[in-house]
């Protein structure tokens, strides 16, 4: 066994009695025999192999046994700053982490966490997105990673600019799909429970219809028709029918009065619509998509 992998093995020993972390002056002490050059060595060995993960608390880097259960994607060939903020970003999943999150847990100086920052996204290992809960911050994540629906707004967003019109025409094609249902019901002869249940028709009936249509440039989900479904619902113009297995049905009814148009409002398909509130980063007072629609 080479010296730097028996110096490795006695700063295991060490964290293993420290289950918090340990630092550079644990190390000193404890391995005061060891050149100073030969403990980094053996430190970065370590870091490298994943054994140990690095922290920031305050101004000390703390080195920690690593949870085997919980593998870092980050590379070997980066420094341990870079592999700092990597791990702090890797945490933050698919719905990223804000740059203030990111300087609090890691503790660098704006400066050079910026510095930081632009290096990763340089090596293409991470990547900064523009969230629609707030358009001037942007989110950092993981480079290979889709970003969440509550980031991105989902199929009823391009650019953070909500699209009225292609909601607008989604909500008119569903629509009309029900009445044809519905119109073909009344049309069997059948009597008028059976004509009802005729009349009903499954998110995956509406789903494959809109996809045979090709009207959409981008692939669709069960869930995103669900959410039309629910706006025509609102308008007054289908309703929902619950099922025994636990799902809904829908069909077309009759609309004796003229319809809300509450498909129209970004409220209606907003996906941080439960984060809205009359105080806070997401209010309807603040929100831009609310003021261009009423404009």
């Amino acid at each position: 066994m080479d010296e730097i992998a028996t110096i490795g093995f006695q700063i295991i020993a060490l964290a293993k009695e420290k289950s918090d972390g340990i630092n550079n002056d644990d190390l000193a002490e404890s391995l005061q025999t060891v050149p100073p050059e030969k403990r980094v060595q053996a430190l970065n060995k370590l870091l490298q192999d994943a054994v140990l993960e690095i922290l920031k608390k305050g101004n000390t880097l703390i080195y920690r046994l690593k949870d085997p259960g919980k593998k870092s994607s980050a590379p070997k060939d980066i420094d341990n700053e870079e592999r700092v903020i990597y791990n702090i970003v890797e945490e933050g999943g698919n719905k990223g982490i804000w740059i203030r999150d990111i300087r609090v847990k890691s503790n660098l100086v704006m400066t050079q966490l910026n510095k930081v920052l632009k290096q990763l996204e340089n090596k293409k290992l991470i990547k900064a997105v523009k969230s629609v809960n707030a358009s001037k911050k942007k989110v950092y994540m993981l480079y290979n990673l889709e970003p969440d629906r509550s980031i991105t707004g989902g199929a009823w967003y391009q650019d953070q600019d909500f699209e009225a019109e292609f909601v607008d025409v989604l909500n008119q094609q569903c629509l009309r799909f029900l009445r044809q249902k519905r119109d073909i019901a009344k049309g069997s002869g059948e009597g008028p429970l059976a004509v009802q249940k005729l009349s009903e028709c499954s998110v995956a009936d509406v789903h494959r219809f809109i996809s045979d249509l090709g009207i959409s440039k981008i692939i669709l989900e069960e869930d995103d028709l669900e959410t039309i479904l629910k706006t025509v619902v609102y308008d007054g113009k289908a309703e929902r029918v619950a099922q025994i297995s636990g799902g809904f049905l829908y069909r077309a009814i009759e609309t004796p009065i003229a319809a809300p148009g509450l498909v129209q409002m970004p409220c209606g398909i907003c996906p941080v619509i439960k984060n809205c509130a009359d105080c806070g980063e997401i209010t309807p007072k603040l929100c831009t998509y609310i003021s261009e629609w009423l404009d």
